[in-house]
């Protein structure tokens, strides 16, 4: 398995980023809040798994390697592939889906598009003694710095303009976006959490 991958970010879309390894560009699927952290031009390093299929191999890549172990750990409930695992991280910390499973919360679960009630009770059944208890620790969400030092990388934009990009990114339209992010940006500032910030503005914006 490649388990981690360290270079430049030659650049990023709504879903992936091409992080170039050895002079390699490697395409790495990524969820919204991880993208909104890499700068095109700049070092980034993330934990990352292969998914192998039998007709393509896909490298999935993550904050760090408890988002990844979260990662693998949901595709083990019935119904639960790569793409809606990715989902879930895009909505839910990793230690949000550990206390979701725990505490049976379907609502939370529910939350994440694809999940339905049917699926988070699924989810809940397969997975409750395989999670683990929440760590309790905050862990970053978006890409390292290639020396690997933990501290988020400085981002030239604003959370609130990560964060509507993000959002577009997921299919909602620029109007949406900003409007959700301006709700729920006033009280996170400029320099706030990205990830905590787009949860919040899909909380607005899910129930519509």
């Amino acid at each position: 398995m490649i388990a981690s991958v360290a270079g430049t970010v030659l650049s990023t879309s709504p879903t992936a980023a091409v992080v170039e390894v050895g002079g390699v560009g490697l395409l790495v699927q990524c969820a919204p809040a991880t993208l909104a952290g890499l700068t095109v031009g700049e070092p980034a390093r993330l934990a990352t798994t292969l998914v192998v299929r039998e007709t393509e191999l896909t490298l999935y890549g993550f904050a760090d390697a408890d988002e990844r172990e979260v990662f693998e750990t949901l595709q083990a409930a019935g119904g639960v592939g790569p793409k809606l695992a990715q989902a879930v991280l895009g909505v839910l910390a990793p230690d949000d889906v550990r206390r979701a499973v725990a505490e049976e919360d379907l609502a939370v679960l529910t939350k994440v598009p694809g999940i339905g009630r049917k699926g988070a009770q699924r989810i809940v059944l397969d997975l409750k003694d395989k999670l683990g208890p929440p760590s309790g620790g905050a862990a970053p969400r978006a890409g390292l710095g290639a020396a690997g030092s933990g501290r988020i990388m400085p981002a030239p934009r604003t959370s609130a303009e990560q964060v509507t990009d993000a959002l577009v990114g997921l299919g909602y339209s620029a109007r949406e976006a900003e409007e959700a992010v301006g709700v729920v940006a006033p009280a996170d500032g400029p320099d706030g959490d990205v990830s905590a910030l787009l949860r919040a503005a899909l909380a607005v914006l899910r129930p519509r």
